[in-house]
């Protein structure tokens, strides 16, 4: 009897599955769908996934390769993980194999077993005792069963060292049949435990009606956790992991950024006595396997992590958050560009479990989601414990001279509040010495010679850095134009800043975080670790600042340059400077210290700004929210954004003015209504690491005609000759038009 044929989803940019026959010898009922199998692939091997079973194949029965080696004999996600990775295909245009590729650990993609790693643990065997005859004359042995003896379940051989034993002690009691070596999970432990290693704080009147609506739901629902800045939104977290702890369910708590991971697992494991694991970039292979592993077997009863754990399999799902659900981060920017926070929502209506999105500024589309009644919206308005709101303050900086992009009024307040033994935190979303370096005589400016864009002047190490393609030159000591030697830098990142803010406040700690700074593993823990040891000090630093942290001792927020989304070229840019201002904002004045905010702005009377600065988000939000609708814009609209690049110009025109041509046509013979092509036009940076790049906004006002087009245009793309010639892809509710 032939083998069967298998239907094999593999790591590859092509929208389609591969048939091969089965591994020899193996029938059809022990191939699960799920199972990994290694097959050829041109002159390579593949691990790729069994997506199904076919009676028939479209390739002639002779060229019908046989599959190598089934690695698995059991599916190796759970169905609804399944049926998740299908959605999330099929929604963002993906190819299956690819989107599976993506959601398991890199080892699981080479082919390594799907098992966990072993702890070995020492334990004692009945009969023996510290007296025994055996071990009168060995002290280290009798040692050794004395500490063996408080650990009846085992003791790590990992942690021999800290209770004072050694290896060939313990041989020497496993040669006289005294104790034994056995095995388990690290996740694993016999011992009971109770369920809170501290008890939970008592939640305010807000805090405790958000819990008993999200602890009264049963199966699915969404619920947008908006709640201003130190309101207690980890508490209602922490509270409602302790109810699906107690059902003896698991919690998957989504993250924004590996930097918070350190800060999140200390207050999770500091509360609950529970196997606790994270999943994100900053681990090794082995680490992310074993703790992918442990989230699937059900040991581990908490799972945090960054975008990417959204399709961590848990054995028993009761509960996923997503923290600052806002943030951008949660959209890959390439390859699959999934949104983990939208998979997150589905995810919950496919295992008909709850789900949180939390954030002091919510995004537009959550809003809207409210509003239509997808979600259901728990407010939190009072800062925990006797904290109070900072206070908002604009500061016309129009005709100020400004040294190191700071005016004279704000370095007198940060003085101020320095001197009365407070912290301050002066944001500055720019890396590096300046935004670029400038030709006093001629105006030349130091530009990327791969980019569209100008280079970035860092002082340590003295270099001309791109921050688009990564490119970096050493600093130019005569102008290339004109061969002046009057060569300055223009603007103010934060190296800058923090060289003027030395110079201000010489008595006092200036503590720099930004990407340059934090580099090393532990370097943002140790940074952490002095800011909460009290002692005034100036923090200035980047985006890495306004997530999350909670800085007791800032009392003052200072933010050099407010005015960048006012204007953007993306319709987003108002949104995700509101965001940002308000996060930053959020640092300050947490505990019972007051808080002041200062913005340094040239358009003091812009009507965003006021709504902020005299209002709050909910108001800024509603004006740009009625402004979105008006213009047919998202979330009132859908949109897919197909980008180009490539070493030719012409070659990317070439692409999309055929992909225009295409859509016409298909929108024409189905009668699909509602779209609208816009461009195709160069992106906003045209030229970047040395290729050309263009795109097409397609526009629609019902999301399934979006789908539509999308379905049936791709699949025409990939056979036009234009195609093999760029590099292309399609992004579906896109984030970033740049």
């Amino acid at each position: 009897m032939p083998a069967p044929i298998i239907q094999v989803a593999l790591p590859s940019p092509l929208r389609r599955l591969f048939d091969y026959r089965g591994p020899a010898g193996v029938r059809a009922e022990h191939l699960p769908i799920g199972a990994r199998v290694r097959v050829p692939f041109g002159n390579r091997q593949l691990v790729g996934l069994i997506a199904g079973i076919a009676e028939h194949s479209s390739v002639p029965a002779g060229k019908l390769k046989q599959a190598a080696e089934l690695l698995d004999h059991q599916s190796l996600l759970p169905d609804s993980l399944w049926q998740l990775c299908r959605w999330t295909a099929s929604y963002y245009q993906h190819g299956l194999g690819d989107t599976l590729s993506s959601a398991l650990p890199v080892l699981l993609r080479q082919g390594e077993p799907a098992l966990a790693r072993q702890d070995m643990l020492w334990q004692l065997l009945p009969g023996a005792y510290p007296e025994h005859p055996a071990i009168s004359r060995a002290p280290k042995q009798k040692q050794a069963v004395q500490t063996l003896a408080m650990h009846p379940h085992g003791l790590s051989h990992a942690l021999l060292s800290q209770w004072g034993l050694t290896r060939d002690a313990l041989e020497s009691l496993e040669r006289k049949g005294l104790v034994q070596r056995i095995t388990q999970s690290p996740h694993h432990s016999n011992e009971p435990r109770p369920l809170l290693r501290e008890p939970a704080l008592q939640p305010n009147d807000e805090q405790q009606a958000a819990l008993d609506r999200i602890i009264a739901a049963e199966g699915f629902q969404c619920w947008l956790l908006e709640g201003v800045t130190g309101s207690g939104k980890t508490e209602v977290y922490l509270q409602a992991i302790e109810h699906c702890l107690k059902r003896q369910r698991q919690a998957l708590v989504l993250i924004p950024e590996i930097g918070l991971t350190p800060q999140t697992m200390e207050r999770f494991r500091r509360r609950f006595n529970v196997p606790v694991v994270i999943l994100h970039s900053g681990l090794n292979d082995r680490e992310r396997l074993d703790a992918w592993i442990a989230a699937r077997d059900g040991e581990a009863s908490i799972v945090i992590g960054t975008r990417s754990a959204i399709f961590t399999p848990l054995a028993r799902p009761g509960l996923i958050i997503v923290d600052e659900e806002h943030d951008l981060s949660y959209k890959q920017q390439d390859g699959l560009r999934y949104n983990a926070r939208d998979l997150a929502v589905y995810r919950g209506h496919l295992e008909q479990v709850g789900v949180i999105l939390g954030s002091a500024t919510p995004s537009f589309e959550s809003l809207h989601n409210v509003q239509r009644g997808r979600y259901q919206l728990l407010r939190l308005t009072q800062r925990a414990g006797n904290a109070q709101p900072p206070r908002f303050q604009s500061l016309d900086i129009r005709s100020r001279p400004l040294e190191g992009g700071m005016s004279r009024p704000l370095i007198q307040l940060m003085g101020e509040h320095l001197r009365q033994g407070n912290q301050v935190l002066v944001f500055i979303n720019r890396r590096g010495f300046a935004p670029t370096l400038m030709c006093h005589d001629c105006g030349w400016m130091a530009e990327c010679r791969r980019c569209d864009a100008r280079m970035t002047l860092h002082q340590f190490p003295p270099q001309l850095h791109c921050h688009h393609c990564g490119s970096q030159r050493p600093v130019d000591r005569t102008c290339p134009s004109c061969q002046g030697e009057q060569l300055r830098p223009v603007g103010a990142g934060t190296e800058r800043t923090e060289e003027h803010l030395i110079s201000c406040f010489p008595d006092f700690p200036v503590l720099r975080i930004d990407r340059d700074t934090m580099g090393r593993k532990q370097a943002m823990q140790e940074m952490l670790a002095r800011i909460h040891s009290g002692e005034p000090c100036v923090l200035v630093g980047t985006q890495m600042l306004a997530k999350g942290h909670h800085f007791p001792d800032v009392t003052l927020v200072a933010i050099l340059d407010a005015d960048g989304g006012l204007f953007s070229a993306d319709f987003r840019g108002p949104e995700r400077m509101a965001q940002q201002i308000i996060q930053v904002a959020g640092r300050a004045g947490r505990a019972s210290k007051p808080g002041q905010v200062i913005i340094q702005t040239h358009m003091a009377e812009h009507p965003l700004l006021l709504d902020l600065v005299e209002h709050d988000y909910a108001r800024f939000a509603e004006r740009e929210l009625a402004a979105r609708q008006q213009a047919g814009l998202p979330p009132y609209s859908f949109t897919a954004l197909l980008r180009a690049e490539a070493n030719d110009l012409a070659q990317t025109d070439a692409f999309l003015d055929g992909a225009v041509e295409l859509a016409d046509g298909l929108l024409a013979r189905h009668r699909i209504q509602g779209l609208e092509l816009l461009g195709p036009v160069p992106s906003p940076m045209e030229r970047r690491a040395g290729r050309y790049r263009a795109q097409l906004l397609i526009l629609a006002t019902q999301r399934s005609a979006l789908h539509q087009l999308l379905h049936l245009l791709l699949v025409e793309l990939e056979q036009q000759p234009q195609a093999r010639r760029v590099r292309w892809s399609i992004d579906v509710d896109p984030m970033d038009m740049f």
